[in-house]
């Protein structure tokens, strides 16, 4: 019985070895954390998972003791094979390794102890199990290299969404600001949406908008039209002089893009240009094309639709509009919510377009932050968490003066 419990113990030996070579503290890999909290020097997020590490060497201890009890011509030592397998699916090389490493040792200490170790089959159940332990720790080396690789795009990719989508501050002049944006590329940061705010001598001048398509393709059109915003922010006093600007630098871009691949008035931008003045209670607003911001006072909801509209950016040399801007009240305590059409335009599982006026009357809280919050996670969750287009969202509210 002695001789019997050899390999048990011995099994037992190399899992506190391993315990002990790990630092005591095995970790495993356990899912995906958002992106800003992996650091440069971290290679993949990891929280505990003791009880993982456990099951292979659990289930190694439970054959070795089904083989020593088994008839001599029942072999059950090739399952320990499932050992490494299991490893792989949560450990690294060096874990899985260390796994493959005790069920060879395991196997042989079986066969020597049946006096089968010479015999071909036995050979050959030896050389299957290095084999298949030796591809799997070459799997999970390259799994892990490809994990490292897509972290790094990741940050290239938020580094790229901060430099050309800068977070709006959470106050500018006499407004609070909070913004939102969910891309439809899967694995992508940003999109064709944009949106930006930048203080004037008079007051707060917000900008959001929308490029005609979807995805990574439309996010040059995108950083045009924010390099633009920001130029003009700077350059001109009035709000019709800033869409004018707009106009005509997307308008040429997209012009120079057209030649020779699309037919010239097929790019367009849609967008909302506003200036919140400090000295009066009021919006004064350029509509090109956008879908109307939506106001909220005393818990009614009312879309701030232009007599006047215009088209959009892009579009002004076919249509020579003349930019008049449109004044709506805007009062201490008023919530403004400015959104992009993949907002409204985002179908649920039966087809329908999500109803963002009605979903908006179910907010009560109290905030910018709280709304794009709200809408956020209400949108998703009626969606199923896949979005069909690039989807933004500024909410703005006025402060006490």
């Amino acid at each position: 019985m002695t001789v019997a419990l050899v390999p048990v113990t011995m099994v037992l030996w190399q899992v506190g070895a391993v315990v002990v070579f790990l630092g005591g503290d095995v970790r495993v890999y356990a899912g995906r954390v958002p992106l800003q909290r992996v650091r440069s020097d971290q290679r993949r997020p990891w929280r505990s998972g003791h009880a993982l590490v456990g099951l292979p060497l659990a289930l190694m201890v439970l054959i070795t003791i089904a083989e020593l009890w088994s008839p001599p011509e029942v072999q059950l030592s090739p399952l320990l094979v499932m050992a490494p397998a299991i490893t792989a699916s949560f450990g690294g090389p060096r874990l899985t390794g260390m796994v493959g490493g005790i069920a060879v040792v395991d196997l042989i200490l079986l066969d020597l102890r049946s006096d089968s170790l010479g015999t071909r089959t036995m050979q050959t159940q030896l050389a299957a199990l290095i084999v298949v332990s030796a591809l799997l720790v070459l799997f999970t080396y390259i799994r892990d290299r490809h994990r490292m690789e897509l972290t790094r795009v990741r940050s290239v990719a938020e580094a790229a969404q901060r430099a050309l989508l800068r977070p709006l501050p959470p106050q500018l002049a006499g407004v609070r600001l909070a913004s939102m944006y969910l891309a439809a590329e899967q694995e992508a940061q940003i999109g064709g949406d944009l949106y930006a705010a930048a203080r004037t001598p008079c007051g707060a001048r917000i900008v959001i908008g929308d490029v005609r398509g979807k995805g990574l393709p439309s996010v040059s059109d995108a950083a045009l039209l924010l390099g633009a915003f920001r130029e003009a922010a700077r350059r001109h006093a009035e709000l019709p002089d800033v869409v004018l600007h707009l106009d005509e630098s997307v308008s040429a871009d997209l012009e120079e893009q057209a030649q020779g691949c699309r037919e010239a008035g097929e790019n367009f931008i849609t967008a909302a240009v506003l200036d919140i003045p400090d000295d009066r209670p009021v919006i004064d607003m350029i509509n090109c094309g956008h879908p109307p911001p939506l106001l909220i006072r005393d818990r009614e909801v009312m879309a701030l639709q232009v007599d006047d509209p215009v088209p959009p950016l892009g579009l002004g040399a076919l249509a020579d509009p003349a930019y008049h801007v449109e004044t709506f009240d805007f009062k201490a305590g008023d919530t403004l919510l400015l959104y992009t059409d993949g907002v409204i335009e985002a179908r649920g599982p039966s087809g329908a377009f999500y109803p963002l006026t009605e979903r908006i009357t179910m907010w009560r809280r109290d905030g910018p932050e709280t709304l794009v919050e709200h809408v956020r996670d209400d949108l998703l969750a009626y969606v199923g968490g896949c979005l069909g287009d690039d989807a933004a969202m500024v909410a703005i509210q006025r402060l006490p003066e």
